[in-house]
């Protein structure tokens, strides 16, 4: 009987702990001279979009982190948006982005 519930058990956080796999998997997009990595944040049954964009400035890597309030059912829509978001971010902020020469920093 223990295994029985067990098994049901597992069936529903096997279904969470799939969805977490991808991530380990994500792959880095290049854009406009910047290397984007998204990185979505699991929040339960749901990810939080958030990334990390970096650029080589003078053969030193800069990066920019970002966490934004949307989230999303599954794991590949977080990444495709956070993806999105990041290109937005750094169209929008062109140059300036890493003009301040801060090794790090949140977007």
């Amino acid at each position: 009987m223990a295994s029985f519930l067990s098994n049901i058990l597992s069936m529903f956080s096997g279904g969470a702990k799939s969805a977490e796999a991808p991530a380990s998997k994500v792959e880095s997009v290049e854009y406009a001279g910047c290397l984007i990595h998204p990185a979505p944040i699991r929040e339960g049954s749901q990810f939080r979009l958030a990334g990390r964009i970096e650029k080589d400035v003078n053969g030193e890597i800069l990066e920019r982190t970002f966490v934004r309030a949307d989230v999303f059912t599954s794991m590949e829509d977080a990444v495709e948006y956070t993806v999105k978001k990041a290109q937005q971010i750094i169209d929008q902020n062109g140059a300036s982005l890493f003009s301040d020469g801060a090794k790090s920093r949140n977007a």
